[in-house]
């Protein structure tokens, strides 16, 4: 068994070879918009409502509904904004979502968005009797749907298993989001060869700041503001990837919608930043390495 600094040996950024991108470019900017199912047979993920009295609660319709609101209303609001900004994003998307959301997929598809797996279905991947299987079914949904199967993956609340990772090496995945540890892209030693490291967030992610610290909504745009000015600043010295993580349900919400919106506007002001999908990144990096 390897535990996680068995996989990638510490390295100080300030200490790498420089990475160059094209264009001019100075750092990239990734969306994810992660759309999920939530199975009312199950506890809910996450709440934005406490049951009555502290008492679990099952089935969870106040709670499953606020995330069905997500996916019937909020995701549009996404679609909206990212074609507004000539964003393509990447979606991490359930497995089953294809099938019970093939609305929300198709949208995804028609405009040309990345699909990255996130499991089958929504829940840790330490409850899954069967990994691989879960992985397997993951994947041939989106290579049934697409056309093409994943290269990325993002685990449901990013959870793992210390085999989690070989698994998803062994099934092709080339990429992970699950693995919060870098400015800069970083290769993960699995069984089945490397995998990298795309630089994801649990600081600019709006389930960490409405859901779980519960924030005002304007705490979206002041903190997407300062995590990219920051790493802008720094980037003229050394090339730095951030992530914006979204979740229907949570910025798809009226009164949260125009954050997002605004801190695009921000985003893009600096033209000298590339905003591009988990692949790309992903494609980028690997040229870097050859060169």
């Amino acid at each position: 068994m390897k535990i996680p600094k068995d996989r990638v040996p510490y390295s100080a950024i300030v200490d790498r070879p420089a990475l160059q991108l094209p264009d001019g470019a100075r750092m990239a900017v990734w969306t994810i918009v992660n759309v999920e199912e939530w199975d009312i047979h199950n506890p809910m993920p996450r709440q934005v409502l406490s049951p009555p009295m502290g008492q679990p609660l099952q089935p969870d319709l106040p709670n499953w509904a606020w995330h069905e609101y997500g996916m019937r209303v909020g995701f549009w609001r996404f679609f909206e904004c990212l074609q507004k900004f000539g964003i393509v994003p990447t979606l991490a998307i359930n497995g089953i979502v294809i099938e019970n959301y093939p609305r929300v997929a198709e949208a995804g598809l028609k405009a040309g968005w990345e699909f990255m797996g996130h499991g089958f279905i929504q829940g840790p991947m330490h409850r899954l009797d069967d990994q691989r299987e879960a992985i397997k079914k993951t994947v041939d949904a989106i290579k049934g749907f697409t056309g093409k199967a994943p290269r990325g993956w993002e685990s449901p609340g990013l959870t793992e298993t210390f085999e989690t990772i070989d698994l998803l090496a062994e099934e092709g995945i080339e990429y992970v989001a699950d693995w919060v540890l870098d400015d800069q892209p970083c290769d993960i030693a699995t069984s089945a060869g490397p995998v990298l490291s795309v630089p994801y967030t649990v600081e600019t992610n709006d389930i960490t700041m409405m859901a779980l610290q519960h924030h005002s909504a304007e705490e979206f745009l002041k903190r997407g503001i300062d995590q990219f000015d920051r790493l802008y600043q720094e980037s003229e010295n050394i090339t730095r990837i951030m992530a914006i993580s979204l979740h229907p349900y949570i910025t798809g919400a009226p009164h949260r919608i125009r954050y997002l919106e605004e801190l695009y506007a921000h985003i893009q002001k600096k033209k000298d930043v590339k905003l591009w999908t988990g692949e790309q990144i992903l494609d980028w990096y690997r040229s870097q390495m050859k060169a």
